[in-house]
C-alpha cells in the first residue's frame, strides 16, 4: 500500500495553459485579450469562418487590393472587374487619376457597404517631383531647403484641386501628417518623397507649392498610391493579370486556390476598429437593424468611447455591422442592462442566422390570435380582439398569473364592456376599426359638433 501510495504522489499533474490566440485569423486575433462579459450562450450551427466560406459567399463578401495599372482611370478599372468577375455591384476607395498608379481597394457585392468609410481614410504616396532650375547662384537649391519646405508642407494647408480633375475646383483644407525626403538628384533637379495625408489631398497641388516655397517652379513627375487605410503594397496585392488568370483557372478548371489568393475577406479592413462580440441570438435581431443591448454582448475590446466606430463580430470571426458606441468600456462591464451600440451600417446579410425572437409566452399568443381572426394581420386590435389582450391581463398579461386570477374576462371581445370603468377606459383607447364603425354612415365627428353648438346658440 505504502510503495503505490507514494507512485501515486509522483505522477506529474499538467497545468492548464491559456490558449494562445495572437495567430488567429483576422477579427479573432487576440480573443483571449477581450473582456469577458459572459460566456453564457447557445452556439447555432449557422455561419461560419470568413476563411473557410463557400466560394459563393467569399465572393460575396470579398475585397481585392488591386495594383491599378497607369492609364485607365478607376472607374474603368472597377468596370472591368465587375465585368470579368460577374459581380452584381463593386466600388472603389477612393479616386486615382489615370497616370497614377498603386493601391486601389476594390469592394464586390455586399462589401460595396463600407466604401464610404474607406474613402475617408488616410493614404500614402511616393511621389516624383521635378524643379524647374537649379536657383541662382547666391541662393543655390540643395538637399537641406528641399527637407525644410517638405517639413514647412505639413499640417492643415489650402488646396484648390488643379485644373483637370473629378472634383469642383473650389479652395479647401486638407492635413499633410508627414513628408519624407527618400532621394535627392541634383543632377536633374529632382526629389523623391512619401507623404502621408487626409483622403481627398492633391499631391500635384502639393508639388507645385513645394516650388513656390524654393522660388524654382516644380511640377509632379510621377506618383504612386502605397497605402490607402490599412491596406499596403504589402497585403496580396493583385495585378489587373492577377484577376483575369483567377477567373479562368475558377471557370475552366474548377480551381479556388488562385481566385482566394487575390480575392480577401472584408474583414481585413475592420480590424483596426474596436470588437464587440455579439451571441448568436441576437445576431439576426442587429441584422434588421436592432441596437446592441447589454443581454446580447459576450465579449468586447479596450478603448471603446462614446461616439467612436466599432465592428460587431460573430464568435466565429464574422463581421455584422458597423455600429457607433453608447456606452465606454467601464460602463459595459458594470452595467446589466442598456444600449451599447446603434447601428451605422450593417454587412451581414439578413437571415443568415435564424430569427430567435417571436418565441416569448405573449409573442406565441398573438400569432394564435392572428390565425383566429381576432387580430389583423398585422397584428392590430379589431372588434373580436379579447378583452384580456387589450388589457395585458390573464394569460396575455407581461408578468407572470397570479393565484386565483379569475378568467372569466379573457375571451369577451372588446365590443362589450362589462363594467362602466372599463368602458370609458376603452372609449380613451384609439381603436382604428371602432372608431371607423361608431361614426358609420354620415358626416364626420367635428361637422356634428359645429351643429350642435348652432342649435345651442339658437
Amino acid at each position: 500500500m505504502g510503495k503505490s501510495d507514494k507512485a501515486v504522489s509522483q505522477i506529474p499533474v499538467g497545468k492548464n495553459e491559456p490558449i494562445d490566440t495572437s495567430n488567429w485569423p483576422l477579427l479573432l486575433k487576440n480573443y483571449s485579450k477581450l473582456h469577458v462579459r459572459t460566456g453564457h450562450y447557445t452556439p447555432l450551427p449557422f455561419g461560419c469562418s470568413p476563411l473557410a466560406r463557400p466560394m459563393e459567399e467569399y465572393m460575396r463578401y470579398g475585397i481585392i487590393n488591386l495594383d491599378k495599372p497607369v492609364n485607365p482611370s478607376s472607374h474603368e478599372v472597377v468596370s472591368w472587374i465587375k465585368k470579368i468577375m460577374s459581380c452584381e455591384k463593386t466600388g472603389h476607395s477612393g479616386t486615382l487619376d489615370p497616370k497614377v498608379s498603386g493601391v486601389l481597394l476594390v469592394c464586390l457585392n455586399r462589401a460595396t457597404r463600407l466604401v464610404k468609410a474607406q474613402q475617408s481614410a488616410g493614404k500614402q504616396y511616393v511621389c516624383i517631383c521635378r524643379f524647374h532650375g537649379k536657383g541662382t547662384e547666391e541662393n543655390p537649391l540643395t538637399k537641406a531647403k528641399v527637407t525644410k519646405a517638405l517639413d514647412d508642407l505639413t499640417g492643415a494647408l489650402f488646396q484648390r484641386p488643379p485644373v483637370i480633375s473629378a472634383v469642383k475646383r473650389q479652395l479647401r483644407v486638407r492635413t499633410v501628417y508627414e513628408n519624407k525626403l527618400m532621394h535627392w538628384d541634383e543632377k536633374r533637379n529632382m526629389v523623391t518623397f512619401t507623404c502621408s495625408c487626409e483622403a481627398g489631398t492633391y499631391i500635384r497641388t502639393l508639388c507645385v507649392h513645394l516650388g513656390l516655397l524654393l522660388g524654382t517652379g516644380a511640377h509632379m513627375q510621377e506618383l504612386r498610391r502605397i497605402r490607402s487605410g490599412t491596406l499596403d503594397e504589402n497585403f496580396f496585392l493583385a495585378t489587373m493579370h492577377d484577376v483575369l488568370d483567377s477567373m479562368y483557372c475558377f471557370n475552366t478548371l474548377k480551381d479556388e486556390k488562385y481566385l482566394r489568393r487575390i480575392v480577401a475577406p472584408l474583414e481585413f479592413i475592420l480590424m483596426d476598429l474596436p470588437r464587440v462580440v455579439v451571441k448568436d441570438s441576437a445576431v439576426n435581431a442587429v441584422c434588421y437593424g436592432a441596437k446592441l443591448m447589454i443581454p446580447g454582448v459576450l465579449r468586447f475590446e479596450d478603448n471603446i468611447e462614446v461616439g467612436k466606430e466599432i465592428v460587431m463580430m460573430t464568435t466565429k470571426g464574422e463581421a455584422i455591422a458597423l455600429g457607433i458606441a453608447q456606452m465606454t468600456t467601464s460602463v459595459i462591464a458594470s452595467v446589466d442592462h442598456g444600449v451599447v451600440a446603434i447601428i451605422k451600417r450593417v454587412i451581414m446579410e439578413r437571415d443568415t442566422y435564424n430569427a430567435r425572437w417571436g418565441h416569448g409566452p405573449r409573442a406565441v399568443e398573438k400569432k394564435k390570435l392572428i390565425a383566429e381572426g381576432k387580430l389583423d394581420k398585422k397584428g392590430k386590435m379589431n372588434e373580436k380582439t379579447p378583452r384580456a389582450w387589450v388589457m395585458a391581463s390573464g394569460r396575455y398579461s407581461y408578468l407572470p398569473a397570479l393565484i386565483g386570477a379569475d378568467d372569466k374576462e379573457e375571451e369577451e371581445p372588446v365590443g362589450t364592456p362589462s363594467t362602466a370603468a372599463d368602458a370609458a377606459d376603452l372609449k380613451k383607447r384609439d381603436f382604428s376599426e371602432v372608431s371607423k364603425g361608431e361614426a358609420g354612415e354620415g358626416e364626420p365627428m367635428k361637422k356634428k359638433k359645429k351643429k350642435s353648438k348652432a342649435v345651442a346658440e339658437e
